[in-house]
């Protein structure tokens, strides 16, 4: 039987889960905490997949918002916009079709989006990185 993953709709030029699955291991290289990916596709236009993490810091946040933006510029997907990156404790990274929402423990847990989101189905972190 094939998981959900696997049964995504592939298009040869842009594939979303291809990113998502660079994104998430761009964020699991750089220790984030707690990775939660959420299809977001049939709930909502803004994006397909929201990536939700916890780092330790506030410099913690910009080694991941770094990394991600770095990895995905590699393979051609610049940033459409970077929010919060001053703040300290969030930024917000969007790909379009994937959004990267990066927090301290604290503001994780006050915005709780994946309450906010909780019609869309959580994807296995396990699955994507392999």
């Amino acid at each position: 039987m094939q998981t959900a993953i696997e049964n995504e709709t592939v298009n040869e030029e842009f594939n979303p889960l291809n990113l998502l699955k660079k994104a998430v291991a761009a964020l699991d290289d750089k220790k984030a905490r707690d990775i939660t990916v959420l299809h977001t596709h049939d709930v909502t236009v803004l994006s397909d997949y929201f990536v939700i993490v916890t780092a330790t810091s506030a410099p913690h946040i910009k080694t991941l918002a770094d990394e991600v933006e770095k990895k995905l510029r590699q393979a051609g997907y610049p940033p459409l916009h970077v929010e919060g990156y001053r703040s300290g404790g969030w930024v917000l990274v969007d790909f379009g079709a994937i959004v990267v929402h990066l927090f301290t423990q604290e503001l994780r847990e006050f915005y709780n989006l994946e309450r906010l989101w909780a019609d869309s189905p959580m994807l296995s972190v396990e699955e994507l990185l392999k």
